[in-house]
């Protein structure tokens, strides 16, 4: 135990001894609303009310990957962060990461993957509506109960009002306006499916880097602490998620679709929230920041694998010819 109270102690302090300020200039705050918006509404144009019937006709994947999502990663990371000992603002970035939907990337690596599409859709949908009042929620409870957070989350006192607002005018309106669009012109959607899913990756990617160029010195002086944190903690939600879908004896298709939902975090909602209402949470910023480049590196790296067995099962399992009859 005193070797992993030792590590941890090196970890918070080589983060928290060069953490700077990360300042956001009213633009690029409303830049990167734009970006989320844009990103929900593209993932939104292939939604339809059939994946709302979906999840009410075979609910228990769905249910199972919400249940993993807004009660039991939130709930874990904010009980780790407290046994190890993590420094407040590291622990509190990543109990907000943990508090927030799944990725809209989650679709296209359960696609890559071949895992089942239509549970990640139809959980980045349910989700992304319970992100409204569930998001400010478990980060208020979860951030409360965690004693070493809980000084620093008073002193934000983040206002729920306007978090709601945030994640209804991120999320909610983009994907009903998505959803409107995509029934209205089906053939717009089909066709610019792609092209959203791929720009939004490149914009977001640009944004992250834009943000942190300005504080790159910072981000390369914490980049071996934080890293090591945001890898563990991406690898406990794939964790969680896997096992969950486990429990619930969910086929492989699905339980990789619920791994990959719970596993891929929507980093860039968590980066919004702190740049609006505490951009001088430096911290807690870059847990969001690293979050949001590494969930992509390990999520497409999942899904090359899901998709590389697959192919490899299917090619064991045929028949010889000489077999065959």
């Amino acid at each position: 135990m005193s070797t992993t109270s030792s590590i941890m102690q090196n970890l918070n302090t080589a983060a928290a001894a060069s953490i700077e300020q990360f300042q956001m200039s009213p633009t690029a705050l409303l830049a990167l609303n734009a970006v989320l918006a844009f990103m929900m509404f593209g993932v939104s144009l292939g939604l339809n009310r059939r994946d709302f019937v979906h999840v009410l006709r075979r609910p228990v994947a769905p249910v199972t990957g919400l249940v993993a999502q807004f009660l039991v990663l939130p709930a874990i990371t904010c009980f780790a962060t407290w046994a190890l000992d993590i420094s407040p603002g590291l622990a509190l970035g990543m109990i907000l990461v943990a508090c927030c939907p799944g990725g809209t990337f989650s679709n296209v690596m359960t696609w890559i993957g071949r895992a089942s599409v239509v549970t990640s859709v139809s959980m980045t949908a349910v989700s992304s509506l319970a992100a409204v009042v569930m998001t400010p929620f478990n980060f208020a409870l979860y951030g409360s109960l965690n004693p070493h957070t809980r000084e620093v989350l008073q002193a934000i006192a983040l206002p729920v009002e306007s978090m709601v607002l945030i994640v209804v005018m991120v999320l909610a309106l983009p994907m009903l306006l998505g959803m409107l669009v995509g029934a209205r012109f089906p053939k717009f959607a089909r066709d610019s499916e792609g092209y959203f899913r791929t720009a939004s990756l490149l914009v977001f990617l640009l944004f992250v880097v834009v943000s942190f160029s300005k504080h790159w010195q910072t981000a390369l002086q914490v980049a071996g602490s934080v890293l090591i944190l945001v890898i563990a903690h991406n690898a406990l939600a794939f964790l969680i998620g896997d096992i969950s879908a486990r429990v619930a004896r969910l086929p492989q298709a699905e339980r990789r679709a619920v791994t990959m939902e719970v596993g891929i975090q929507n980093s860039g909602l968590a980066l919004a929230i702190l740049f609006i209402f505490y951009p001088q949470a430096g911290e807690m910023l870059v847990i969001a920041g690293f979050w949001g480049v590494w969930h992509l590196v390990s999520g497409l790296s999942l899904a090359g694998y899901w998709n590389y067995s697959n192919k490899r099962l299917a090619g064991t399992s045929v028949a010889p010819v000489s077999e065959v009859g």
